[in-house]
């Protein structure tokens, strides 16, 4: 009787995850969540003055501006009053970004190696499936009213969720903040998808086919390099006019407008090839730099003035217990609070048990928890999403804005209490990530990934 014996060979590697990534995107990420942190912040201070003002005794003031129409009578139903605006116009610039970011995720970041990229788009997933589920079962239950809201509770606010860290000063290690970057970013991605196509009312097609020429152009200038602000802004207007035209939410331009810059660098030597992708590669590509430029922009101002307009609810003179028993007020916050964090820690917990993936020797499933619960703050997107699903200023969407506050405070307090618990052990992780024994501006961690 014969045995045979296991093939020998080198064992393929196991899956880390939460591991950290390579210097440049360690450096791309600390700068990202550094204007997103101030810009949090910003945010924060927004919804705090809308809420405030809303509930003033000039609360009639808060409402009037939101309804002034700057320019009455423009073509192209451009009539929009100041919130629409701000909604449609500003928010445009944030998705702009957005687009910058994923394209510059799947060309030169984590996205780009499929085992790297299967968990935050795994964790989205979970994150934005759940919380539908959630959303629909409860509004089902009491009748079905509200379901066009059931996208309402997907979206993870990468600002606000980073302004709640800043607060409670966790120092989180580099693969969880990469982790919730990027699973904010591909959350982003399938939020636009669904406002595209489920919120689209009075569809056009002549102005969404022509919206197409202003970004072929757009497209053709940033690909050859040419940054002319005189041409591209223009154009950039145009895309965004002729796609509010047709019905689409106009910030469907800002996304497309992003995916046409190009994110790898070219070769110094004069060639038009770029160099192999890599995270160096995308630090000095032109979509690095439209970002570093327009980061800022988007989350110090497009996103606070849309949060100024969209987070003034009334609550004077409201029933607060018939507003907390309404089923779209318990959906949301259910969706929120639950959906998220069971969704995304679910997923994650899947597909390390069916990989038998280990988690990264720095990260505890607590950790994940705390994280999973943070992105149940939702409120840029989930706003936006409110006004289209039932109309900006209806009774509706005022129960939007409060529940999604409601439930965006309890998952943020939730994250925090957990999150706290582990500082000391963060901030030694985080001490090791920025110890630079031999003085070359690389922390020795990414040198010699192995170092503990």
């Amino acid at each position: 009787m014969t045995s045979s014996t296991p093939p020998s060979g080198p064992r393929p590697p196991k899956i880390r995850l939460f591991s950290r990534s390579s210097w440049p995107q360690a450096r791309h990420l600390a700068d990202v969540l550094r204007t997103e942190t101030v810009g949090g912040v910003l945010l924060l201070s927004g919804a705090v003055i809308a809420l405030i003002w809303a509930n003033s005794p000039w609360s009639d003031s808060y409402t009037r501006l939101g309804d002034v129409v700057p320019w009455p009578g423009a073509p192209w139903h451009l009539d929009l009053n100041l919130a629409t605006w701000a909604a449609d116009g500003l928010l445009a610039i944030f998705f702009f970004v957005v687009g910058l970011e994923l394209k510059r995720e799947f060309v030169a970041g984590d996205l780009r190696d499929p085992r790297r990229a299967a968990l935050p788009i795994a964790a989205a997933l979970g994150g934005m499936l759940l919380p539908a589920v959630i959303y629909v079962t409860v509004v089902l239950s009491e009748g079905g009213e509200g379901l066009r809201g059931w996208a309402i509770p997907t979206a993870t606010d990468i600002a606000f969720a980073l302004a709640v860290l800043a607060v409670v000063s966790s120092h989180l290690p580099q693969g969880l903040r990469a982790f919730l970057l990027t699973l904010a970013v591909v959350d982003d991605l399938f939020a636009i998808t669904i406002i595209a196509i489920f919120y689209t009312a009075d569809f056009h097609p002549v102005p969404l086919l022509a919206a197409l020429a202003p970004i072929a152009l757009f497209a053709v200038l940033v690909q050859r390099g040419r940054t002319w602000w005189w041409a591209l802004i223009p154009l950039a207007i145009a895309a965004w006019t002729l796609m509010h035209a047709s019905g689409v939410h106009a910030t469907v331009a800002g996304v497309l407008l992003g995916f046409t810059v190009p994110v790898l660098a070219r070769r110094p030597a004069g060639g038009d090839q770029p160099v192999a992708a890599s995270a160096e590669a995308g630090e000095g590509g032109l979509a690095a730099r439209l970002e570093h430029r327009w980061r800022p922009v988007s989350a110090g101002f497009a996103v606070p003035i849309f949060a100024l307009f969209a987070a003034g609810v009334t609550l004077r003179g409201t029933d607060l217990g018939a507003l907390l028993s309404d089923p779209i007020v318990i959906a949301i916050v259910a969706a929120l609070v639950f959906g998220k964090s069971i969704g995304i820690f679910g997923s994650t917990y899947l597909l390390a048990r069916f990989t038998r993936a280990e988690l990264d020797e720095d990260i505890t499933w607590a950790d994940l928890l705390g994280i999973a619960l943070l992105a149940g703050v939702g409120f840029t997107v989930s706003l936006l999403i409110g006004d289209l699903a039932f109309g900006a200023g209806s009774t509706a969407d005022d129960r939007v804005k409060a529940a999604v506050l409601l439930g965006s405070v309890i998952s943020a307090g939730l994250a925090a209490t957990v999150l706290s618990r582990r500082n000391a052990a963060y901030r030694r992780v985080a001490e090791r990530e920025r110890l630079d024994a031999d003085g070359d501006g690389v922390p020795d961690v990414y040198q010699h990934p192995d170092a503990r």
